[in-house]
């Protein structure tokens, strides 16, 4: 299927890895020209000369840029005045009990999860909707939904997106600019991927054995039983960046494999 994205200029914030770097790898395939974004100029550096490499496009261009640093975001809003397609991945995420939560930790999370996404938004939105088109999707997570009692914290940031969203959308009536979220579920994304073999090694198991345990302890909604791939994130998030998904704003759409249990 032709996605329609030739000329469409795109910007995935945290994209040097997992979830970003898929969306990043799939827009390139589809035409876009694709602005990849880390927290340092030799990760930005490797993840463009891979996606060069594995889409052969060379509309790929990177920044970088530390989300928790508003310097910084202003930086890269200096360098990238203007996309048509704004992917707002950048996060972080910790197990960590409740008790121990810091205010600093709280406000790290919302700063670097929730604000990325809002200081990016209030300057391209405007510019989306001068020009009569434009797409911003919010990574948000089941998290926003279940929120999970071992990071209460970043569950909070994640359901934040969402109500961004929702209002970002409801500032786009009768264009062509659509502001929506997509929630992926547990993800084999790289900092998933250490977590789960940090827990292997220090249980003396397979990576298999600690993701059974993990979806028949942590996860037991899940209907499909195993991790998401980022790639599988990336095809709905790329769907959603078409001008084919004009239909669809200012919604949720999950690819969590059946972890929340509500029909809506």
């Amino acid at each position: 299927m032709d996605l329609k994205l030739k000329d469409k200029t795109a910007l995935i914030t945290g994209s040097t890895a997992g979830i970003g770097y898929a969306i990043a790898k799939l827009l390139a395939q589809e035409g876009a020209q694709v602005y990849v974004n880390g927290r340092t100029t030799e990760r930005v550096n490797e993840a463009v000369k891979k996606l060069q490499q594995e889409t052969g496009s060379t509309n790929i261009k990177g920044v970088a840029a530390d989300f928790s640093k508003v310097e910084e975001v202003n930086r890269l809003l200096a360098e990238i005045p203007e996309v048509d397609i704004l992917i707002n991945n950048v996060g972080i995420f910790e197990p960590k009990a409740f008790e121990q939560i810091t205010d600093a930790d709280w406000m790290k999370f919302f700063e670097v999860n929730v604000m990325s996404g809002i200081r990016l938004s209030r300057v391209y939105l405007q510019k989306m909707l001068e020009k009569n088109w434009g797409r911003i999707i919010f990574i948000s997570s089941e998290s926003a939904i279940n929120i999970p009692k071992e990071m209460i914290h970043y569950g909070m940031t994640k359901t934040a997106q969402l109500a961004v969203s929702r209002g970002l959308a409801e500032l786009t009536k009768g264009t062509h600019v659509t502001v929506n979220a997509v929630l992926p579920g547990p993800t084999l994304s790289e900092g998933v991927g250490t977590f789960i073999q940090d827990l292997a090694d220090n249980q003396s198991k397979t990576i298999a054995e600690v993701e059974d345990d993990f979806f028949k302890e942590m996860r037991p909604s899940s209907i499909i039983q195993r991790f998401v791939s980022p790639e599988e994130i990336a095809n709905m998030v790329c769907y959603i960046s078409s001008p084919l998904s004009a239909g669809t704003n200012g919604t949720a759409l999950r690819v969590d494999g059946g972890v929340v249990k509500i029909i809506l």
